[in-house]
Order: structure tokens, then sequence, then C-alpha cells
């Protein structure tokens, strides 16, 4: 096979940082910072002070709810948009990341993508399609640049925040490249996907910012040959890290001791990503 880009990288070792532990832990819990604690010493105290308040942003047609976690003692004025998957906004493995990227510094909105009507595990997987093809493209969109507004008069308006960032997993991950493609670098400064579903390759051209992508090579629903593609056509700086042996779903939804690692290390590739992006290179 011809050799891979410079930016295209493969990760075939675990990382041996501790693990986040259970994602499955109530919202309301303190969150701890030692457990993705990286190569800088960050302050606990600071760490466990995360405020989360769900809110109702928009009005009439474009009201939706969100959640937004706001870092407290360790704030870096910074705000990011966070995309869910399929679960939805109030889904406990969503709202653990939330609670993590927060608690190093960070102001994350978290928006129902599905105003009320996430998919859920007990339904029968012979109606997800049917499911997806409910939610209507147009509306998410409109739904998220509510959310985009809300961001902006709420930090940027305010000057506490000059660029935003946005992260997506799956369903949310996909949307990140339609969402940047629109925005054309005029908010989001830079962005992760994690495994995007049914992305848009027309999309990939049109966005102006430097993207992470985060997937596994054992994913068929964000395949490694799509990523490559979107790589070379998609905003200049943007990088594909590959996990090996991961599937999808891996870096927010981890469910073995090996996964967890490379949760870990995906983190940490995200937080840097973020650190970069928005605080050093503005």
């Amino acid at each position: 096979s011809p050799p891979l880009p410079l930016n295209f990288f493969y990760v075939q070792r675990n990382c041996n940082l501790n693990c986040r532990g259970s994602s499955g832990r109530s919202s309301a819990e303190r969150v701890r910072c030692s457990a993705v604690k990286v190569e800088d010493d960050i302050d606990d105290e600071a760490c466990e002070l995360v405020n989360g308040v769900e809110l109702s942003i928009g009005e009439g047609d474009n009201n939706i709810q969100a959640y937004l976690f706001k870092a407290v003692k360790n704030n870096n004025g910074t705000c990011v948009l966070l995309l869910s998957d399929i679960f939805g906004f109030q889904d406990s493995a969503t709202r653990d990341f939330a609670y993590q990227v927060a608690c190093h510094g960070y102001n994350v909105l978290v928006p129902d993508l599905f105003r009320g009507d996430p998919w859920a595990e007990g339904r029968p997987r012979t109606m997800l399609e049917q499911w997806l093809a409910s939610q209507d493209p147009e509306r998410v969109a409109k739904d998220i640049a509510t959310s985009t507004k809300w961001i902006v008069d709420e930090f940027t308006a305010a000057g506490i925040s000059k660029k935003l960032g946005i992260i997506g997993f799956c369903f949310g991950g996909g949307r990140v490249i339609d969402v940047l493609a629109a925005d054309q670098g005029a908010y989001f400064s830079t962005a992760v996907s994690f495994y995007g579903t049914r992305m848009d390759p027309s999309a990939a051209s049109k966005v102006k910012v430097p993207v992470l992508f985060i997937s596994g090579d054992n994913d068929p629903l964000c395949p490694v040959s799509v990523l490559s593609e979107f790589e070379k056509s998609i905003g200049q700086g943007s990088r594909v890290v590959i996990f090996k042996g991961r599937g999808h779903a891996f870096a927010h939804r981890p469910g073995s001791p090996e996964e967890d690692g490379d949760a870990e290390q995906a983190f940490t590739l995200m937080r840097n990503w973020l650190h970069d992006g928005l605080l050093v290179n503005t």
C-alpha cells in the first residue's frame, strides 16, 4: 500500500495512563482530574470545581435544551461545543466526557440534537435507519447554529473567548464537518471528530480550520479509507490518528481495560489539540 502522509498516524500500543473509570457515574458527582492527569500537574482542587446546569436556549421553534459544564477555579475562558452520539445529551458517557473536558478549564455546551428523542438501547436495531431518517438534517443544523449563537453571545461577544472549539462523537462527529464547512472559520478555530459517521465528502474541501480525527481501524462506521480521503482535502494542519484494533466508540465508551488505556491516550491527544488550537494559537 502507498505510504501514509506525515500527519496520518497509527497508534499501536496502549498508554499506561490511569483509567478514567466507569463512564456510568452520575453527572452530579464531583469530577476527579487525577484520572486524566498527563504531562503537566493539575490542581486537583480546581479540577473538582465544575458546575453543571441545564439550559433552555433559543426562542420559538428554535428553542432547544442543552447542558453547560463550567470550570470554576481554573476556567480558561474558552468554550467548546460538544455534539453527542445518537444516545443524546443526557447520556452518562457523554456527560462524563464533557465534565472531564471542563475539568481542564473549558466551558462545554452539550445541546440536545434530537429534541428529546435520542436513540435508546432498548429499541430494535432494525428501527435505527427509520429513527435516523426522522432526525431532519436541516433541523439538526439549525439547532447546532442556535447553540453556536448562544455560545457567541454568552462568551465571545462578552470578550471572554476569541474563538470556539467543537468536538463530536459518532453522529456528532460527522456533523462537525458539516458545521465547519458552513462556518468557514468565522467562529470555530479548531475541532476534534471522534469516529464520525455519515460524513459528507463534498464538505471536506470547504473546511478552513484544522481537524483532529480519531478512530479505530476496526470501525465499520468510520472506515480508515474515508478518513484518508478527508485528510487530503480538509483544512491545513489536520491530523488523523488511528488506534489499532479498536472499533466504534472506544474513546468515550471504553469497554475493557485495553480500551480504557487507548481512551486515555485519545483524551490526551484531544486535550493537547484543544490547548494548542484555542489557548496557544489565538
